[in-house]
């Protein structure tokens, strides 16, 4: 059991990164200099939502149904971003992902 834990942060982490990578892979598919500016600035504003009520050392902690909603919300502009830049596969792939560690981590008190 200790080591299905420890793979399922693993892949929290592996997701935390999708979404600031599907943010910028968003806005590199808009093209040119001007989607790759809007890419980098998504990934920069969702790190810095990440880090200000998600991280486990955030600044402001949200717990119990606010954490779940912030989780929702942040998970799912991965998977949106994805969708938006025609990765459709991919962003249905990303949100089954999600949702079942997430389940899991729930379960597991992770």
């Amino acid at each position: 059991m200790k080591t299905a834990k420890a793979v399922n942060l693993g892949v929290i982490l592996l997701l935390e990164l999708g979404v600031l990578g599907s943010a910028w892979y968003w806005g590199y598919t808009h093209g040119g200099t001007g989607g790759l500016l809007i890419g980098v600035f998504g990934a920069g504003a969702l790190g810095w939502l990440w880090g200000l009520f998600g991280s486990p050392r955030a600044r402001f902690k949200v717990r119990g149904a606010a954490r779940v909603a912030f989780e929702v919300l942040w998970f799912g502009a991965g998977a949106l971003a994805l969708y938006a830049a025609g990765a459709h596969t991919w962003a249905v792939a990303f949100a089954v992902v999600c949702v079942i560690s997430k389940t899991l981590a729930h379960i597991w008190d992770q």
